[in-house]
């Protein structure tokens, strides 16, 4: 499975963002996806997850209301939007994929694939 994401860019205090990641693999369905994000000097944390079908997500609480995961499994695509951005979202995010659900607490060092990471940056 390769993972490519995009869609990172500087936006304002208020502002929002969209993020998509391209899975390359035929059985995109059989993956749990996630969305992580790392700031300078900090872990890798959990930001969103969303079940194979599409009918479950998880949020982590600095986002929910805020942000929204999804998925198209036709497309083998999945998306974070992101509305009213804060200065603390600034980070690097990355998808992940992984057979089991990736949801709040998971161990970033095990889940099996992630994208490149695009970057994010809110200005106050």
């Amino acid at each position: 499975v390769q993972l490519q994401a995009s869609g990172g860019g500087l936006v304002q205090t208020g502002g929002s963002l969209r993020l998509s990641c391209a899975a390359s693999v035929y059985t995109f369905s059989h993956y749990c996806v996630g969305w992580f994000r790392q700031a300078p000097g900090k872990e890798r944390e959990f930001v969103a997850g969303i079940s194979w079908a599409g009918t479950t997500a998880d949020y982590a609480d600095s986002v929910k209301g805020r942000f929204t995961i999804s998925r198209d499994n036709v497309k083998n695509m999945m998306y974070l939007q992101m509305n009213s951005l804060k200065p603390e979202d600034t980070a690097v995010y990355y998808c992940a994929a992984d057979r089991n659900p990736i949801r709040p607490g998971a161990n970033t060092h095990a889940l099996s694939y992630w994208g490149q990471g695009t970057l994010v940056t809110v200005s106050s």
